[in-house]
């Protein structure tokens, strides 16, 4: 008992002394929490002298050297070749005998590393890579370090630049990543490469320094500490051993469930455990089946994603966990479950957090249109695998970009992942599958939707400005379901490029048209393509979500699809509301629920019925919120119960009856003027032109309202055949009939000071136009905000419909160019199925109520950017004259590389109806009052 008894206690002596590796931050841990060290720049902003710098950032964001975009190395290279750092550091006494790295977790780009005046070894050379080197014999422990790093911009070796400096992103410079200290016993754990699969079977290699002998103990456990199955035990041999082991019942890491685990390996050096280390892993497979799919834990998957630059306007490349977070979350807002490093691997804590939420990840090496050479990337390939192999979340190795592909290095990625992951080549048809950048939708004889290999475009629908990401996806999606070759795509790009420039009063430069590609701002602004992508991304499809309005024989019955890849509907929950809409923004709730969502397996439907009150028709609209297992809203649909009628009813009832006339009059009355017609009733005064039937004139009390020369079409031909002046009852009518496209315009202004307009127009039968609907003049400058019930808050395009919901809407007015300025959402542009609008202007305000529910709102015309860049022709919209337009087709949006014609069914123009169908509204026109 007591030899036993000995044994237990010398075990576990053993393991209270087991030694794990110690860090000690030289540099401050990221963006957000610095340490200055000393720094001398040789060019640009503040250079020539020793100044103090914050570790780790970019030396162009600390006021130091110059801003580039794009090549910066060729033509005109910067004057800031070289930044000197200088820290001075103490290390414990108790490290002396022990290994001591110093790791830099990026530099750009060619990196010199001195401690006490001796060199740490080579140059390291590619500026987007952790490295590290072994330190011990230069340090003296328990005494002051004097640490010096040599950085220059540019790299000795031509096809680094090549690789990293041409490229179409901001190029910085310096330590931009944190630096710390790694002190480990002289026998230990140097590094381990493992793969735990989804059935359970887990396999380790684990590399070992000063130890050719011995034993490693491996044991899984939940993050919480409860231990996984057995322990596992290798034996050393020539300092490497294989641990191998098998789980029962552990739960897959996918992105819709990322369970997570740990593993702690322990070197043991008899009965004593010499060092340990320990990994967060999930148990995944990923295998790319040719001619078949992307299969993740044996589950067909399809990556919905975007391409993701490091960057933050204030600090460059340099980042935190915090914003990997905030960017992480945002992208799972989207319904997206998957990312692009773009082009470069990511700071590690990225990759956590990818782990942790959920997200997919194409983990890339640089090489953007041009390749590393051989000897150079042979070492940044292992530094790549070799910190990034254990996570999860990485599915694919991506070789370069566009063209920048090494193709000697394929092999060598199977060499450091014990995963064997898929080498893609994005923007080829390499491995199996085809990575084709910015396809047009019909692309291309035997590729694509037309090919036999998997296909998902790792770069698509190029969201500069407003134009791509979300416009046309709905179609690119449809089709990609449709397809059992598609693994899904990725759009550009995640965030607008933007960052501060103190040499320009701090305004944000995105590099003229070359960098406003996302589908957030730069400080993660939302633009209307956000919703769209959410909504068009939801893992819960309603059928019932093509429709604006519900049908009068809705029963509560909503079909439902599952589009997600592994989770059952029966885990989402599900609720509704009843609302009433007024003349505030937002909306009252009048009766709302919970809903029992069905049993429906991934690619399978169900029915959930919500339980109506009786009352329900007399509502004015149906909310449906979808909320994932993870408690995040999935998105939440609308659809109108109220038609258009019911509510101009409702708001001509309630609102203030017009004063009368001093001189007493209870009727509207009709004065000829020898170029129009005057309309009177009370205060309100109408002049409408005799030679064209459009208003002319619009004053109440004398005010102007500026609103003239309407309703005239937006397309086609109007010439007045005939105009005439009537009274009906008390209201006061004026009828004009046309030759052309327009048939008919009719104004009537009541007693009560109600003025509407109907009008009637046809077209060419089957013809393809651009908008169609009328408009009117009025000065932009006049108007202050806009309130309205409609599709909002943000505007919508032809190709873009999704993302927008019924609401009553405010928002201010603003001149926003999307991705050069990111006041959101944008004031001008196509406002989709409006019930009524107010403006709110410097003289009389004035509200349009429609009488039909398939009208859009046309509000000015929304700028336009120039600049310097890519001149993007395709993204630019020719938008209809006037200034607010009634609208039956509104204009698609083009991207960066494609007009809209070559996106898909959406973009394509629209189509006039046959012959002999008119198209037809009625506007009410309100002029004065505070509120609709």
């Amino acid at each position: 008992m007591k030899r036993l008894l000995g044994i237990l206690l010398l075990v576990l002596g053993g393991q209270c002394f087991a030694e794990p590796t110690q860090v000690q931050y030289l540099s401050g841990t990221d963006k957000d929490h610095r340490v200055d060290w000393e720094f001398f720049v040789d060019g640009g902003r503040n250079s020539g002298a020793w100044k103090k710098i914050p570790v780790p950032s970019n030396w162009e964001m600390e006021g130091f050297g110059t801003y580039r975009y794009s090549n910066d190395w060729e033509k005109d290279p910067a004057p800031d070749k070289t930044g000197i750092y200088r820290y001075q550091f103490n290390v414990p006494a108790g490290w002396r005998g022990k290994q001591v790295d110093i790791v830099f977790g990026a530099s750009m780009t060619d990196t010199l590393v001195k401690v006490n005046g001796q060199t740490a070894g080579a140059v390291h050379q590619g500026g987007f890579y952790e490295f590290r080197y072994d330190i011990s014999r230069l340090l003296k422990p328990g005494e002051a370090n004097q640490l010096e790093v040599t950085v220059n911009r540019y790299s000795a070796n031509a096809s680094v630049n090549r690789a990293e400096r041409s490229s179409d992103f901001w190029l910085f410079s310096g330590i931009y990543r944190p630096v710390w200290l790694e002190a480990k016993p002289p026998i230990n754990i140097e590094r381990v490469s493992l793969d735990a699969t989804h059935t359970g079977d887990f396999e380790a290699d684990v590399f070992l320094a000063g130890a050719a002998a011995g034993k490693v103990v491996a044991r899984v456990s939940t993050l919480q500490g409860k231990a996984l199955g057995k322990e596992m035990r290798a034996e050393v041999i020539d300092g490497r051993a294989h641990v191998r082991g098998h789980f029962d019942r552990v739960v897959p890491w996918s992105a819709e469930q990322p369970q997570r685990y740990q593993v702690r390996f322990q070197l043991m050096d008899g009965a004593r455990v010499a060092h340990e280390v320990s990994k967060v892993i999930g148990f995944r497979t990923i295998e790319l089946r040719p001619r078949d799919g992307v299969y993740v834990n044996g589950a067909k998957v399809r990556l919905k994603g975007s391409n993701r630059h490091t960057i933050w306007p204030t600090s460059g490349r340099a980042s935190s966990k915090e914003l990997s977070y905030l960017d992480a979350k945002l992208m799972k807002e989207m319904n997206m479950n998957a990312v692009r490093m773009s082009h470069y691997p990511p700071d590690a804590h990225f990759l956590d957090v990818a782990d942790e939420l959920g997200l997919y990840v194409i983990d890339e090496l640089t090489g953007w249109q041009k390749a590393y050479d051989t000897d150079v990337s042979t070492p940044l390939v292992k530094e790549l695998v070799q910190r990034d192999q254990h996570h999860p979340s990485i599915v694919f190795w991506a070789n370069g970009n566009e063209g920048g592909f090494n193709r000697e290095l394929d092999k060598l990625y199977p060499q450091w992942d014990a995963q064997k992951r898929p080498v893609i080549h994005p923007w080829e048809n390499f491995g199996g599958i085809d990575t084709a950048h910015y396809p047009t939708f019909n692309c291309c004889a035997t590729s694509l939707f037309n090919g036999r290999d998997v296909f998902m475009p790792t770069e698509f629908l190029h969201g500069l400005y407003d134009g791509g990401a979300g416009a046309s996806l709905n179609d690119w999606w449809n089709a990609m379901l449709a397809n059992p070759l598609s693994a899904g795509g990725f759009i550009w790009a995640f965030a607008d490029e933007g960052i501060v420039r103190d040499d320009r009063n701090g305004a944000i430069d995105v590099a003229g048209n070359l960098a406003p590609d996302g589908i957030v701002g730069p400080y993660r602004q939302k633009e209307g393509s956000f919703f769209a992508v959410k909504k068009i991304w939801s893992p819960v499809y309603l059928p019932l979500s093509e429709m604006a309005s519900l049908p009068a024989t809705f029963d509560g019955k909503v079909t439902l699809e599952n589009r997600y890849d592994f989770t059952n509907l029966n885990q989402v929950k599900l609720g509704w509301k009843l609302v009433r809409f007024g003349r505030e923004a937002g909306h009252t709730v009048v009766a709302q629920g919970s809903v029992k969502a069905p049993d429906a397996a991934p690619g399978m439907r169900g029915i959930a019925s919500i339980a109506l009150p009786r009352d329900w028709a007399r509502q004015d609209a149906l909310y449906f919120t979808a909320t994932g297992p993870d408690g995040r809203e999935i998105y939440t649909w609308s659809w109108m119960i109220a038609s258009p009628q019911q509510i101009a009813e409702r708001l001509l009832a309630t609102r203030a009856p017009a004063p009368a006339s001093s001189a007493g009059n209870t009727v509207a009355t009709l004065t000829e003027l020898a170029d129009g017609y005057r309309l009177q009733s009370g205060a309100l005064s109408v002049v409408i032109n005799k030679s064209t039937g459009y208003l002319r004139e619009l004053k109440k009390s004398g005010v102007v309202a500026p609103l003239t020369n309407g309703p005239r079409l937006v397309a086609g031909k109007a010439e007045l055949k005939s105009i005439q002046a009537s009274r009906d009852g008390d209201d006061v009518l004026v009828a004009a009939e046309y030759t052309g496209n327009l048939r008919k315009v009719k104004w009537r202004l009541s007693a009560a000071g109600t003025l509407s307009v109907n009008y009637g127009y046809q077209m060419e039968g089957s013809k393809y136009v651009g908008a169609l609907g009328v408009t009117f003049d009025y000065p932009e400058a006049e108007v202050k905000s806009m309130r309205w019930l409609g599709r909002g808050p943000y505007r919508a395009w032809k190709n873009r419909t999704q993302g927008v919901e019924f609401d009553v809407w405010q928002k201010d007015y603003n001149d926003t160019v999307s991705g050069l300025s990111w006041n959101y959402p944008e004031f001008k542009g196509f406002h989709d199925k409006v019930y009524w609008a107010a403006l709110a202007t410097s003289n009389l305000p004035i509200t349009f109520v429609n009488h039909a529910d398939d009208i859009a709102l046309g509000v000015f015309t929304p700028k336009e950017a120039s600049g310097a860049g890519f001149e993007p022709k395709a993204s630019h919209v020719d938008f209809p004259p006037g200034d607010i337009s009634f609208l039956n087709a509104i204009l698609p949006i083009g991207t960066k590389f494609h007009p809209p014609a070559e996106l898909g069914p959406s973009a394509q123009q629209a189509r006039t109806p046959n012959l002999g169908i008119w198209l037809e509204n009625t506007i009410d026109i309100i002029v004065g009052d505070a509120k609709p």
